[in-house]
């Protein structure tokens, strides 16, 4: 039997929150964040999580709070992200009323400022509206049910995001601070060079009989480089790989340090792993951004957290008697594509696990590294070398696949806007190409003018090819994510499990809420095709198992009966680099 969903509206406040509830005859209630907090808590208990969907404007603006009260929610609509989806999948033009803007991931401290800052806080009836019109949007939309699962899915991204930087990943500061000393020597004093780079830096300058050169400055080192024979244009890896010179090597062993100190060093260590309290191990923390790249991808607002390097993965650690299931996904953007276009030959060739050998299995490329090459230019447009060659042959045996985004391109150079499986549009072309476009078209344009709106038009064609496959590969990433959450959170916790408790007498400081995830298994870390779980290492196995039946039943909500595999490789671990060895 369906379980009646009551849409239930919470508006933060200055004060706290208002929390509109469709079943209570008085009407909005107001309270402070730890009353809405309970009062949340109770009504979700009462419904169930799957009777109450929680409608707010932005959800960094309000669970942020509830995580720091304790409590944590189900399911909610995000009407800022919804919107930013809705504005580009309707025919008409929508124009977000300002409380839509977004919202800081933590209430800012008090200022003397505050008396003078506009309120931009929505009334119940402002957001009602708004949550109305995106339903009768979607409601008249080509595809309504699909465009419903992205807007679902980028909802549940959202608290997932916000519950990922409560918990926070687990981190070993002094494992980390090993690492670099290791690395680079012990730590300099603020201003200086580490031994090792120092070192590194001494031999440079020698090698290229220049006493002064300061390797860090680009420019200064090209041209001592250039005065040394070495014929490049830049200092790229690829151009010095390739030159026979003595000061390559320490070069590029300096440039490979110096990217440590610089993204993973004891700055970044300071900036972004918090002590450890109440008997926790370490917490890294970043605002993850939902949707923050226009294929619906996620970004950072700060940390660096989508690009956590090998070098320093080893300071990933869990907990005392927790485990990480690290769970990562196999070409999920070629499987993405071949359900698109319900191209069944390419599907076939990933369903034994590495598409790239079934490719090579099934006779259209000879090594699986020409494979690759080949299908990342079908999906990125590139044309130039071998991917030349290769490209006519995916054509032949893959038509489907390849001819679905190779219309994708078309539309694009023509200035039109692409979709992804589920709906998520693609921004129109700006003002700028098509003054270009433009200036090509009339009587007097050069040839000057020619090219440059035709290589507009390629590199517009380009986006859009890799759009439709990029934006449908993050939908089945959110789905996989969302039902793992929601296994997740149907797990009983463990009876005599130590974070439970902790979770239960966490303080709130910097937004960290409660313990991790009250005793659960928990998502703590993101990547594109990529998780990782924090687990109490008895249910490390049954999570294991709901890493992988997620994955597929995400690829059945996207493209239903289509036989088409999503393998993932998964390692229970200590350690994050463990997950790498096995």
């Amino acid at each position: 039997m369906d379980v009646r969903v009551v849409d239930v509206v919470v508006v933060p406040t200055r004060a706290g929150a208002l929390v509109a509830d469709p079943g209570v005859e008085h009407g909005p209630a107001e309270m402070s964040w730890d009353e809405a907090a309970a009062w949340i808590a109770n009504r979700q208990r009462v419904a169930g999580e799957d009777g109450v969907r929680w409608v707010w404007p932005d959800t960094g603006s309000v669970y942020a709070r509830l995580l720091a009260a304790g409590t944590r929610v189900g399911r909610c609509v995000d009407l800022r992200l919804c919107h930013a989806i809705l504005r580009f999948a309707t025919p008409k033009p929508w124009t977000a009323p300002p409380w839509l803007a977004p919202a800081p991931v933590e209430a800012p401290a008090p200022t003397l400022l505050d008396d003078l800052t506009p309120d931009t806080t929505p009334t119940v009836e402002e957001v009602r509206a708004e949550h109305d019109r995106q339903q009768a949007a979607v409601a008249a939309a080509d595809d309504p049910g699909r465009l419903r699962l992205l807007l679902a899915a980028e909802s549940a991204g959202a608290l997932i995001a916000a519950e990922m930087r409560a918990d926070g990943l687990p981190w070993d500061r002094a494992r980390h601070d090993a690492i670099l000393t290791a690395e680079l020597g012990p730590r300099p004093p603020r201003g200086m060079r580490p031994e090792r780079l120092e070192q590194l830096a001494v031999e440079i300058r020698e090698l290229l009989h220049s006493p002064g050169l300061n390797p860090d400055s680009q420019v200064t080192l090209l041209r001592a480089l250039r005065h040394a024979g070495l014929d490049i244009t830049s200092t790229a890896k690829w151009e010095l790989t390739g030159q026979a010179h003595p000061v390559v090597a320490p070069l590029l062993e300096y440039k490979r340090l110096a990217r440590l100190l610089s993204a993973n060093g004891w700055s970044w260590l300071d900036t972004w792993v918090e002590p450890g309290t109440l008997g926790r191990s370490d917490r890294f923390r970043t605002d993850y951004v939902p949707g923050g790249v226009v294929t619906g991808r996620w970004a950072t607002s700060g940390g660096g957290a989508l690009q956590i390097p090998k070098a320093v993965r080893a300071a990933v650690v869990a907990d005392p008697g927790w485990r990480l299931v690290v769970a990562d996904a196999a070409q999920v953007e070629p499987r993405a594509l071949a359900g698109m276009a319900g191209d069944l030959a390419l599907a076939r060739a990933g369903q034994d696990g590495d598409l790239y050998a079934g490719l090579v299995a099934s006779g259209v490329v000879e090594t699986r590294d020409r494979a690759k090459v080949g299908m990342l230019s079908a999906l990125y447009g590139g044309t130039a070398g071998e991917a030349g060659v290769l490209l006519p042959r995916l054509r032949r045996a893959y038509p489907l696949a390849t001819g679905l985004v190779d219309r994708a391109a078309q539309v694009g150079e023509r200035g039109g806007t692409v979709r992804s499986w589920l709906g998520r549009t693609s921004p129109p072309p700006g003002p700028a190409w098509h003054s270009v476009q433009g200036r090509a078209g009339e009587t007097d344009a050069d040839q000057g003018d020619e090219r440059r709106a035709r290589a507009q038009a390629r590199d517009r064609g380009r986006f859009t090819r890799n759009f439709v496959v990029q934006g449908t590969a993050a939908e089945w990433a959110l789905c996989w994510m969302a039902e793992t959450r929601r296994r997740l959170r149907a797990l009983t916790p463990l009876a005599d499990d130590p974070g439970a408790a902790r979770g239960r007498s966490a303080t709130a400081t910097s937004g960290a809420g409660t313990a991790p995830g009250q005793g659960r298994p928990h998502l703590v870390f993101f990547l594109h095709d990529e998780i990782v779980v924090h687990t109490p290492e008895p249910l490390a196995a049954q999570v294991a198992e709901i890493v992988q039946d997620s994955a597929s039943t995400a690829g059945r909500l996207l493209f239903g009966g289509f036989p088409l595999s999503f393998p993932l490789h998964v390692a229970t671990v200590q350690t994050y680099a463990e997950a790498d060895k096995t």
